[in-house]
């Protein structure tokens, strides 16, 4: 089908199905079972099969037309591409309508207080019990779990094989006895963070994803889409000048998903702020400052081309993801550096005292977490120079039975 076909037929069906006056999930289900919502997944899937070049104009079509799309905020979209590359048909059936309606909300139960970036050195345990798992242990650094309903979770269920093979992944439904959940305070004054206890809590037989012991390759694939996602934006549609049901009950659906992510324009540099705040401070007469603010944009424009590539023509870019994560992670540095030097001695001031409206304080504030987030820079190298660019592993003191592996938090099986 062409793409003026394609089009065409989706304004036919917005035209027949589209009234702002639906609630929220009443449209959001006509989406999903369209196939329109998720255009590039399986037709079996709430999809149409399209390839991302035709799914990526579907989206801008949405947005042209001011007619809301598919739910897209959170963690949740980890949890369609991850269940679609590893989840059974009855996983898929079962959770993905509600990753496109946006019923669901989901978080991510990685990263451990012992571990650091090391997640393949999960000590939090999965005990088979029957038909069931029983799960022991903390997770930490989890955004949103705070108001999920689900989360995916990365626990050890064999302790006597390495440490990579030794790894189940589950969904867990985060609405039972056994589980609790802790906001953080971070240095920049926001709490999008959470410490998740787990004590006895429970995970059934149907919500294994994959094989028992195979969940290090499953993470792979969160983690893969999860460093992508930094080389986009959060946010959601703008329909602040539409009046409706179902526009009420999306702006109020954006103020809850992006609450924990409020700050992370901040974390990104905000580059687009940059020649503004330069021009008001005088700084753009200087030629020096000028010459970092040039090095600065044209980094941001190839990473957003990079990027944009990427979307395009996935398999033509097996390492875009840590690409992708390394490109934000310097472009948020550069442009930290190029506000303090723009704003001089005022980037010592944080909160009301800190140049627009407190902002300029929380960039600097902020830039550091994107070198850690998602894997730190660190692991991003190792994984472009050893599996893309097949150089020498480095050295490792972890082989072996998990078990006997020396670490911060003696929980041996």
């Amino acid at each position: 089908m062409s793409t003026n076909s394609l089009i065409e037929e989706l304004r036919a069906w917005i035209d027949k199905n589209w009234d702002p006056e639906l609630s929220l999930s009443e449209w959001r289900d006509r989406l999903a079972d369209s196939g329109w919502g998720a255009p590039d997944w399986p037709t079996d899937f709430y999809g149409r099969g399209l390839n991302p070049e035709d799914a990526a104009r579907v989206m801008t079509e949405f947005g042209l037309s001011g007619v809301v799309g598919p739910a897209s905020t959170g963690p949740r979209l980890l949890a369609g591409v991850t269940l679609l590359a590893h989840g059974t048909p009855e996983q898929k059936k079962k959770y993905l309508h509600g990753v496109i309606t946006g019923r669901d909300a989901w978080c991510q139960l990685f990263s451990e207080p012992g571990s650091g970036s090391d997640l393949a050195g999960s000590t939090t345990r999965a005990d088979r019990d029957g038909d069931r798992w029983i799960i022991n242990g903390q997770k930490v650094w989890n955004t949103s779990a705070h108001h999920a309903d689900y989360g995916l979770l990365v626990a050890r269920t064999n302790w006597d094989v390495p440490k990579h093979q030794g790894l189940s992944y589950f969904i867990l439904n985060m609405h039972q006895p056994g589980i609790e959940v802790r906001q953080l305070k971070q240095m920049n004054g926001h709490a999008s963070f959470n410490e998740v206890f787990f004590t006895d809590a429970v995970v059934e037989r149907d919500d294994l994803v994959g094989e028992e012991g195979q969940g290090w390759g499953v993470a792979l694939t969160t983690l893969a889409h999860e460093r992508s996602s930094f080389s986009r934006m959060r946010g959601g549609q703008s329909v602040e000048d539409r009046t409706g049901r179902c526009y009420d009950e999306y702006r109020e659906e954006v103020r809850v998903d992006n609450e924990p992510y409020t700050w992370y324009p901040q974390r990104a540099g905000r580059v687009d702020m940059v020649v503004s705040r330069a021009a008001e401070t005088g700084a753009i007469n200087d030629p020096v400052i000028r010459q970092d603010i040039a090095g600065l944009l044209a980094l941001a424009k190839c990473a957003e081309w990079y990027a944009a590539r990427g979307r395009a023509r996935p398999s033509s870019q097996p390492a875009a993801g840590s690409i992708n994560k390394l490109a934000a992670s310097r472009i948020a540095r550069t442009a930290a550096r190029v506000h303090t030097a723009i704003s001089g001695s005022g980037a010592m001031l944080e909160g009301p005292d800190s140049a627009r409206d407190g902002i300029i304080g929380e960039i600097l504030l902020s830039t550091p977490a994107t070198s850690i987030a998602g894997g730190t820079d660190e692991i991003q190298k190792n994984i472009i120079s050893e599996r893309i660019l097949e150089m020498p592993k480095e050295p490792r003191f972890d082989g072996g039975p998990f078990k006997d592996v020396p670490r911060n938090a003696d929980k041996r099986g």
